[in-house]
């Protein structure tokens, strides 16, 4: 037998049809067998591949046993000259394997190769080729020198920037997401080192192969998309804490001496300086648009104030107290602030319409207020409406003028404003066509481009493939979609490299599946297209969520002396009380007995989703299920009910 594939899959369960899909079209010809280990997917992968590719060999793991292990686990049992680690969240070329082969067949000396890769909008990845990461090459990574000089052979060895991306290399280190393996060297390098339970464990096994006698090689014959579903948590502390972690675990196992204690050094100086940086930089990201808007109101009140005070001359006094400048004004671009964050608006990227709501909730809660207080306290009535018109044309106007000049992500195109190309034959672009109106409403526009050479004679169809990208520019393409049946993959990727300059959106639609995926990350909303839920993990429900939270937590405070007696456990009812004010609970969560990992994260709660279903608490099935219909289509209006029904447990 010539090749092995092994995949590992975890709760990707889109991504892994289309990487399978790919991988038969490019396995034809080749005597091979394919493996997918599943670490405990909660999303029926594993009857997925049952189903739809009878021909792969599943192992089924009860528990995430981690990246390597899982691996191993396929590896052992392989019977391949050659043995193919692939992510899941890949997407191969018709030849990919095909000239895996022949290279490594025409260079014995080779133990290992990678190959090419590109993220889903066509972007070259620099982790395709790699150096190995010695104690200096890690610190000229860790401080940006290799960021600054990304061509030089000494601070840009991490990702080995001098040499060219269309050229074969000779490299050190490969990427764990295409890892194409000779047996016999891994039989005296050793499988994956189950010590690293995810990230490192492909630096290790790419230095052990180098050790035991071989090269590694760095293949730009062919390429790979591989939608990175890390790259959307590399500023997370978590992940700077787990993969600096790894390369501790490198170095303790592969350097000594003094070596190995700078370079122990250096890690933990590392995760110091990345874990402050990522909490610097959220801290930067969330405060930066509320005060450059509280500045933009302060200065048009101001402006206001000094146009008023100079042409209304029935002011007592003849101008206003400085309270209104010190006190009322910085109220008012608060409650201005908090209606904008209440209603999206500082989500990157937000809707016009959502500052609009932002700004007019905010002008509601000052009108309210101006009402309430004192007459000495009182001031201008029109002062507040004028800064409220202020506040609606200057707010959006900022936001479109730095978008429009650092290209920051401020104003979205939202789905029913796109503009998309389907790129296939009549039946499938018709077919992915009802699958985008059915998940994404009114489209500003939406067109047809015929796969092959020949022009398509149907009103839909504005022209052939080899026109993609000057139709793009033409008609403002926001997003291209090609159905995998009409187009082969290498085609795919040669017009992804065409559009990558345009900044447009890429998606597949593989064939016979109701799923279209693209975007740069698995891990990304709205990656792919399918039947629309009220995700709980959306932003605004998540807003919606928390104020509910904080609003049942003070009335329940409020009427505590006429319900309390109701309650069991009174005094964990006032804790939770404070506990989900405080935000380390909230009042309706999931029921933990259950795997709940592939959810969206919620806090603990205080109520389950269980509550008064009489079911068995041994039945994971149906509490997976109840949870999973929760997550989906939230609504603040079952909190309450919860709420309601379950008052009596507001104590546990």
């Amino acid at each position: 037998m010539k090749l092995s594939i092994v995949i590992v899959n975890y709760n990707v369960k889109y991504f892994l049809e289309q990487c399978l899909r790919s991988v038969d079209i490019a396995m034809q010809g080749i005597d091979g067998e394919i493996f997918m280990v599943d670490n405990a997917s909660a999303d029926k992968s594993v009857e997925m591949v049952q189903q739809k590719f009878p021909h792969v060999k599943v192992i089924a793991n009860k528990d995430n046993v981690g990246f390597s292990k899982a691996n191993n686990q396929a590896m052992r049992i392989s019977k391949g000259e050659y043995i193919l680690l692939l992510n899941p969240d890949t997407v191969v070329e018709e030849n990919t394997f095909r000239e895996s082969i022949r290279f490594m067949d025409e260079h014995k000396d080779a133990g290992a190769l990678g190959v090419k890769m590109i993220d889903g909008k066509g972007n070259f990845l620099p982790e395709s080729k790699r150096g190995l990461p010695t104690p200096w090459v890690s610190f000229y990574k860790i401080f940006g020198l290799s960021s600054l000089l990304p061509k030089s052979p000494k601070y840009a060895r991490y990702h080995m920037g001098h040499l060219d991306k269309d050229e074969n290399h000779e490299i050190e280190i490969l990427a764990g997401a295409y890892m194409f393996m000779r047996k016999e060297a891994l039989d005296k390098s050793g499988l994956l080192d189950e010590d690293f339970f995810m990230y490192g464990e492909d630096i290790d096994l790419s230095y052990r192969i180098v050790k035991a006698g071989y090269k590694n090689y760095y293949l730009a014959d062919t390429s790979i998309i591989h939608y990175k579903g890390e790259s959307t948590k590399k500023g997370s502390l978590n992940y700077v804490y787990v993969f600096y972690k790894a390369m501790a675990i490198f170095a303790k196992k592969h350097f000594s001496g003094t070596y190995a204690t700078m370079f122990n050094f250096m890690i933990t100086l590392a995760i110091y300086l990345r874990a402050g940086l990522s909490v610097f930089k959220r801290i930067i990201s969330a405060l930066a648009l509320p005060t450059l808007d509280a500045g933009v109101f302060l200065a048009g009140l101001y402006y206001i104030k000094e146009y008023w005070e100079h042409n209304h001359r029935f002011i007592v006094g003849g101008e206003y107290s400085s309270e209104l400048i010190w006190t009322a004004f910085p109220l008012y671009a608060l409650a201005w602030i908090v209606g904008i964050f209440v209603s999206g608006g500082y989500e990157k990227p937000t809707r016009i319409i959502n500052l609009l709501k932002g700004i007019l909730i905010g002008s509601v809660a000052i009108l309210v207020g101006y009402s309430l207080v004192p007459e000495d306290y009182r001031f201008s009535r029109a002062i507040i409406l004028l800064g409220s018109v202020w506040a609606v044309f200057s707010i959006p106007l900022i936001r479109l003028i730095l978008q429009r000049i650092f290209k920051f992500p401020l104003i979205s195109i939202t789905q029913e404003n796109k503009r998309i190309l389907i790129v296939g034959t009549p039946d499938e672009a018709a077919r992915v066509e009802q699958l985008i109106k059915q998940t994404s409403g009114r489209l500003a526009y939406l067109a047809f481009i015929s796969p092959g050479k020949e022009p398509i004679q149907n009103e839909k169809y504005v022209g052939q493939l080899v026109d993609l990208a000057d139709i793009c520019r033409i008609f403002q393409i926001d997003e291209v979609i090609f159905c995998s049946k009409d187009i082969s993959g290498n085609d795919i990727f040669k017009k992804m490299a065409e559009l990558n300059p345009l900044k447009v959106e890429i998606k597949i639609a593989p064939t016979e599946s109701e799923f279209v995926i693209g975007s740069n990350s698995i891990d990304s909303q709205g990656s792919w297209y399918t039947i629309q839920f009220n995700d709980i993990s959306k932003p605004a429900n998540k807003r919606a969520k928390r104020i509910f939270d904080i609003t049942a937590a003070l009335l329940l405070l409020i009427i505590s002396p006429f319900i309390v007696w109701a309650v069991e456990h009174k005094g964990a009812f006032f804790k939770n009380i404070f506990s989900v004010l405080s935000g380390r609970k909230t009042w309706v969560g999931y029921d933990p007995q259950s795997n709940i990992e592939h959810l969206p994260k919620l806090r603990h709660s205080v109520l389950k989703t269980t509550l008064g279903s009489g079911l068995n608490t041994n039945n994971d099935a149906a509490i997976n299920h109840i949870n999973q219909l929760y997550a989906k289509n939230y609504k603040v209006w079952n909190d309450l009910q919860f709420l309601i029904s379950g008052y009596r447990y507001l104590g546990s």
